[in-house]
């Protein structure tokens, strides 16, 4: 039987705790609207259509189950014309790895392979130098003044470790991160039609940039990964322009994961550490405790707080009935605190138990975990070797976004 839906008076309240959700309170602090959202229950249907599901069990089972789908590119025709879903920069996505389901999914993620430890081991030079390399004028900077935590480190490192995996030439890494922030309007909730405009110009030029990048490593490979998925995809596929266009998505769906997401984690954990001082000492005295640290950063603030599934047919949720081909949003930020498997959910603490779904789950599980979890807790722990204590100048400023959290400026000073 159906659950009974939430009254007019809760539609609106959704509908009211979303807008704010846009604000700079809302940024800010997102995490008594979540609390509002969960307390209708751990699955609901949305004001706009669709469904909400806040409850942890709930997501785990839809991030692990095979019948929930990604909204690829199949369903995203399906909308027609006119909608948000036909504007070039969601077709776009539509055939990248972030959104594709099986048998297309499979093929692309067994061409990538997979960070596994050797290529751990090997970014962690990488990790090492540019993290030491872009706290050198913060340390400077500390010295007499203030320093912005966001913009001289927690969104740089990102994209100069997938620059040099990729091996793009260091010039370009400026403007590319600048495109995949104008890009991910099209990954957003509720994009406005000026940010799909943003979005789609950004895409072009992405298209652009990585295409040549595939057409130079055709004509010159190298030992990087592009060169690699190019030689793999080759045995898959006897059309070279087929194989092009593959490796090409690929590449792309490898750059834009790796950087909002973790330079968001490089973020609020640089925070928590602000916040939490106590844990300066600790992580000092015990530096296996960091990779607590960051798993505890990964649950109480998700960088991704919404992830959206797709049914693949009629389906029952948690008590309600989900169509076929109905799209169900998981606010992963609020599951993460749900008290049901966290106690006291609210309270900051790296010495509980692990357990999160920041980086999803099942056959979607994030392919970059390995490589977030290295930047995080090697930037964690360089702060506080090179860095003297640090207190906040001003409270962060946010992006008003609501599935990709952004935080704009992280300003310290010496305590």
């Amino acid at each position: 039987m159906k659950v009974a839906a939430p009254s007019q008076a809760s539609r609106r309240s959704v509908i009211s705790h979303f807008a704010r959700l846009r604000t700079p309170k809302g940024q800010s602090n997102p995490f008594p609207y979540y609390a509002d959202l969960q307390s209708l229950g751990p699955v609901f249907p949305a004001p706009w259509g669709g469904h909400l599901v806040t409850g942890f069990d709930l997501c785990d089972q839809m991030l692990r189950g095979r019948e929930w789908l990604e909204p690829d590119r199949h369903w995203r025709r399906r909308r027609g014309g006119g909608t948000r879903w036909d504007a070039p920069s969601s077709t776009e996505m539509g055939f990248t790895l972030i959104v594709l389901n099986p048998p297309d999914h499979t093929k692309m993620r067994r061409a990538f392979g997979s960070f596994d430890r050797t290529t751990v081991r090997e970014l962690e030079r990488t990790v090492a130098s540019a993290t030491d390399r872009l706290l050198d004028p913060v340390v400077e900077q500390v010295r007499d003044g203030e320093a912005d935590l966001v913009d001289l480190v927690c969104e740089r490192l990102p994209i100069e470790v997938i620059g040099a995996w990729l091996a793009l030439p260091s010039a370009d890494l400026p403007r590319l991160w600048e495109l995949t922030h104008d890009q991910v309007f099209t990954q957003e909730l509720f994009p406005t039609p000026r940010q799909l405009a943003l979005s789609d110009e950004s895409t072009r030029e992405l298209r652009a940039y990585f295409q040549n990048l595939v057409r130079e490593r055709r004509a010159r490979p190298g030992i990087d990964p592009v060169s690699r998925w190019l030689a793999t995809w080759d045995t898959m596929e006897t059309d070279r322009d087929k194989s092009d266009e593959a490796v090409y998505y690929l590449t792309l769906s490898v750059f834009l994961a790796a950087l909002l997401t973790t330079a968001a984690l490089l973020a609020t954990m640089t925070l928590q550490l602000l916040e939490h001082p106590e844990w300066r000492g600790r992580l000092a005295g015990d530096p296996e405790l960091a990779a607590g640290f960051v798993e505890e950063t990964l649950r109480f603030d998700a960088p991704a707080p919404i992830v959206s599934r797709i049914a693949s047919e009629d389906l029952m949720l948690g008590g309600m009935e989900i169509g076929k081909d109905e799209m169900v949003h998981m606010m992963v930020g609020a599951a993460n605190r749900d008290p049901r498997r966290h106690h006291d959910p609210d309270r900051f603490d790296p010495l509980r138990k692990p357990g999160h779904l920041s980086f999803g789950g099942g056959m979607h599980y994030c392919l970059g975990a390995p490589l977030a979890r290295l930047e995080a807790q090697t930037l964690l722990l360089q702060l506080i070797e090179r860095l003297p204590p640090l207190a906040l100048v001003r409270r962060p400023s946010w992006a008003p976004r609501v599935a990709f959290r952004r935080m704009l400026n992280l300003d310290v000073a010496p305590a």
